[in-house]
């Protein structure tokens, strides 16, 4: 078990990694871009090359916590002046044989940018295949990881009083959502995990984060917050012996009922105006579609925003997962686990598995005005968030507005949007027009001449319903039969970001 961290002892670690120069573009300068590239795939070879017989305290700290490499013990002291070795021993994070200190975590540098500017903190996680030079244990502690990352980038930057991270792992979540608000509460069935998320808030001085120990909602019995953000052990394992289960990515339930389980709960724990993002997979089931499943388990009262990004066989799934442990292909072991999964989803008729973004809201007042469920591929992720709080803000004003004072709003077209028009040979009309969207989710959307006509004259000047009436004139159609079958689109439209008000 990792030691409950000492705050002396992790101001002194902080201290010297600060000394040391231990950043990410330090670290990146000091081995290459190839290498780091290689890193990111699980290779430090490449790294430990680059850095050859470099003994300065950068070199030492990279091999030791950024590549989990043994570093020879007279290095070590020299880099560490102000913790010490047996200050790094009593904090977990080496171990001392002989004239060698091993490393027991990785620390990393982790960047982050959000609207109060950027930050790099100090990650500390379990050690990775690379530096076990094997499968991980059960109770391994992920460090940054590709869903992490990727559930950063979805937030929202509204702020609030209070959030919760469930499911914390080593707390990257719980870090960022403190610069959101003044206290967040941080949960995990895992005390090792909960160990490090201490770790981190204190190796990185952030106050106001309270961990607590307990599966899905019972730690948090009765309280509400304005965020909740969850990275869930949602990966679907198989229930039988031999399997292992991680528990970084499996909360210990059949199939998807771990993120039926968080999705149809957090609505208790949602403030009004409260807002919970999380990642998740679903099942699809013979004659039954994901998307419908997650329908189901969405609270009524709450506004629901679900995006899939992906859809995988059951076989690709399988294969994710079981090389995620780091299994190596083409083993007797590896081809053992792939057979329980395939197995596992054809006792419960699973045909697909999707992954995707969940979003719901509990409205200040009134019923929910929001149900998008909908499958988006591509990318677009790196901004978001930002993007995210805008479609929504559009959404809710747009929601008051009947169809009348919709015609009355002024909007202008979002700045990333461009129009493409595709003509057969020889003819002058298009047979296709496209709206294409530059940030966002990067959405490319068909429409007809008259909606990309109304589109292209929304430049925060004129109204909408006038414009329609010029345009219908134009097309020598009904004015009042156009409004009827444009204005729903508009709102469509306004909720994807194509559209915002002119004056927001």
């Amino acid at each position: 078990m990792l030691p409950e961290p000492d705050p002396t002892l992790c101001r002194a670690l902080a201290d010297d990694l600060r000394s040391a120069g231990y950043a990410g573009a330090s670290l990146r300068a000091a081995w290459g871009a190839l290498a780091d590239d290689a890193l990111a795939r699980g290779l430090r070879r490449p790294a430990e090359r680059e850095l050859g017989d470099r003994r300065d305290p950068l070199a030492v700290l990279g091999r030791l916590w950024g590549l989990g490499a043994p570093v020879a013990r007279e290095d070590a002291a020299a880099a560490l002046p102000a913790l010490g070795l047996d200050g790094a021993e009593a904090l977990g994070l080496v171990s001392l044989d002989g004239d060698s200190v091993a490393p027991e975590v990785l620390i990393r540098p982790q960047p982050f940018a959000d609207p109060d500017g950027e930050v790099e903190w100090w990650i500390a996680s379990d050690l990775d295949e690379a530096a076990l030079g094997g499968a991980l244990p059960e109770n391994h502690v992920l460090g940054v990881g590709g869903a992490s990352q990727t559930l950063a980038k979805l937030q929202l930057t509204w702020r609030g009083g209070t959030a919760l991270d469930l499911g914390t792992g080593c707390g990257i979540q719980a870090l960022r959502l403190r610069r959101l608000v003044p206290r967040v509460v941080a949960t995990d069935i895992s005390e090792r995990a909960l160990r490090f998320t201490r770790l981190n808030a204190l190796l990185n001085d952030v106050d106001g984060i309270e961990t607590r120990l307990g599966s899905l909602f019972d730690p948090v019995e009765g309280e509400t917050f304005d965020r909740v953000a969850s990275n869930p052990p949602f990966v679907i394992t198989p229930r039988v012996a031999g399997v292992p289960a991680y528990e970084y990515r499996d909360g210990g339930l059949e199939g998807d009922a771990l993120v039926a389980a968080v999705i149809s709960s957090v609505g208790a724990h949602l403030a009004p105006g409260g807002v919970a993002q999380s990642l998740g997979n679903w099942e699809y089931r013979e004659g039954e579609s994901g998307l419908d499943r997650v329908r189901g388990w969405v609270d009524p009262s709450l506004d629901a925003w679900i995006v899939e990004r992906e859809l995988l066989d059951p076989l690709a799934y399988a294969e994710l997962w079981v090389r995620d442990g780091g299994t190596v292909p083409g083993t007797p072991e590896y081809a053992r686990l792939i057979d329980a999964w395939l197995d596992d989803f054809a006792a419960r008729g699973v045909t697909g598995i999707g992954f995707g973004y969940v979003l719901l809201r509990r409205p200040l007042a009134g019923a929910p005005t929001l149900a998008r469920y909908e499958r988006v591929a591509g990318g677009g992720e790196s901004v978001f968030g930002p993007h995210l709080a805008e479609c929504l803000e559009n959404h809710d004003r747009a929601a008051l507005l009947d169809d009348e004072g919709l015609a009355s709003a002024v909007l202008r077209f979002s700045p990333d949007v461009t129009e493409a028009r595709h003509h057969r040979p020889g003819e002058e009309s298009p047979s296709v027009i496209e709206l294409r969207q530059g940030g966002g989710f990067g959405r490319t959307i068909e429409v007809d001449s008259a909606l990309a006509a109304l589109v292209g004259a929304c430049d925060g000047d004129l109204a909408v319903g006038p414009l329609v009436d010029a345009i219908a004139q134009l097309l020598e159609v009904d004015a009042g039969e156009l409004r009827a079958d444009v204005l729903p689109r508009v709102r469509e439209l306004i909720v994807t970001g194509f559209l915002v008000f002119a004056d927001a």
